[in-house]
């Protein structure tokens, strides 16, 4: 009898697990950088399968903004490991360890994002609802970090992903050799509404 018991339950958490551990449609991704601006999105080897390590293509990576790449709820925000002491004054100080500042979002669906070695003290808190493309933080050197740059990752769960923005794939899959590609961000503010309340054209709307 006990044993047609737990045969029976052994079924039903087969039958029944995969649906609760199911994710959501993948959010509508962008990336976690000003709208118009192209970044080098990179890896290599030891860097674990779809980590991103973003560097802009023109410019000093140091204090740029780093933004929601989708609205959710912060569910970390602080330091992971220690800061160690790089800054743009002294960009080859002593490193720290792990992500140092940094920011988890939870976008539903399991879904979630994590961005690491920001510039300072992030500027959202846990528990915040935060809107795509908001400010989140700026692009550092904290935690176990080389030089200035965003660490991105896209999970389902504890799994990381492949990261798609602007609904395309990232291109940073395996991490068995060095290589890079280019993306210009379409993190973008949302166009106004050419309309009044009213429905009368506004000036110069076209």
């Amino acid at each position: 009898m006990a044993g047609g018991i737990a045969a029976a339950l052994a079924l039903a958490g087969w039958v029944f697990a995969p649906r609760i551990f199911e994710s959501g449609p993948r959010p509508a991704f962008q990336l976690p950088v000003a709208c118009g601006e192209a970044w080098l999105l990179g890896t290599y080897p030891g860097h674990d399968d779809f980590d991103i390590d973003l560097f802009p293509a023109r410019g000093p990576a140091w204090g740029r903004p780093v933004l929601a790449s989708y609205a959710g709820t912060v569910i970390e925000a602080g330091i992971n490991g220690t800061l160690g002491a790089r800054t743009q004054q002294n960009p080859k100080g002593p490193r720290g360890s792990g992500g140092g500042y940094w920011v988890r979002l939870d976008h539903g669906g399991r879904w979630q994002t994590q961005y690491l070695h920001l510039l300072e003290p992030p500027m959202v808190e846990q528990g915040q609802r935060v809107q795509i493309g908001q400010q989140i933080g700026k692009v550092g050197s904290t935690g176990r970090s080389g030089a200035a740059h965003l660490h991105y990752e896209q999970r389902i769960g504890r799994q990381k992903v492949e990261a798609y923005f602007a609904g395309r794939p990232s291109g940073i899959t395996t991490d068995d050799r060095e290589y890079e590609v280019r993306h210009v961000s379409e993190n973008c503010p949302a166009p106004s509404p050419a309309r009044s309340n009213s429905g009368t054209r506004l000036p110069g709307s076209g």
